[in-house]
């Protein structure tokens, strides 16, 4: 049996139209409104409630990122882990600090597993809008994350701002499961 010889995520031509747009944006929250007028996007065209950006220090988005679980099939394909593909694809480097400092924002705090992507990418400051539990609330699961993971990535020389422009990232959430958005987890099939 073959499969598969690629995984391919593409993002909306308007992801990248937005990511154009977003130049010199030197407030965190104007990076923020940003991301969350991603995620508002992302969702008016069918996808996910999530979206991150790569920013680099001068507040230039580098890249975007939008959930594409469902549109490209690939359960990877968190907002985080593409933004963080897609910035090392632009920049073409593995190591985004190689490019100098950089930030992700991202529209809700990483799951899991996109926890793990944020050292090992070279982003020096990760930006968080809604929290794990806000996405928790309306049913998405986001794994077991360490209590004190904050603390675990400043030990990692990564910065974690929290907070910022939460009740937009809390509404975008809102917005997706009031309009019966799914809310795909990896145990759905359990029952199956």
């Amino acid at each position: 049996m073959t499969g598969p010889r690629s995984v391919t995520i593409d993002l909306p031509d308007w992801a990248w139209e937005c990511c154009a747009d977003a130049v010199g944006l030197t407030s965190v929250d104007d990076r923020m409104d940003a991301v969350l007028d991603l995620a508002h996007r992302n969702i008016a065209d069918g996808g996910g409630p999530f979206a991150a950006a790569i920013f680099d220090a001068e507040g230039t988005m580098l890249a975007p990122g939008l959930n594409r679980v469902v549109a490209a099939s690939a359960p990877i394909a968190h907002a985080e882990i593409v933004a963080i593909a897609m910035a090392g694809q632009r920049l073409g480097t593995w190591d985004l600090a190689s490019a100098g400092a950089v930030e992700l924002v991202t529209s809700t705090e990483p799951c899991a597993m996109c926890l793990g992507s944020v050292p090992w990418s070279g982003v020096v400051r990760l930006v968080c809008s809604a929290r794990d539990a806000d996405a928790r609330a309306i049913g998405f699961d986001e794994g077991h994350k360490p209590a004190d993971w904050t603390t675990l990535l400043a030990e990692s020389g990564v910065e974690v701002v929290s907070d910022v422009r939460r009740d937009g990232g809390v509404a975008v959430l809102q917005s997706y499961a009031e309009q019966g958005g799914d809310i795909y987890n990896g145990g759905d099939h359990a029952d199956a």
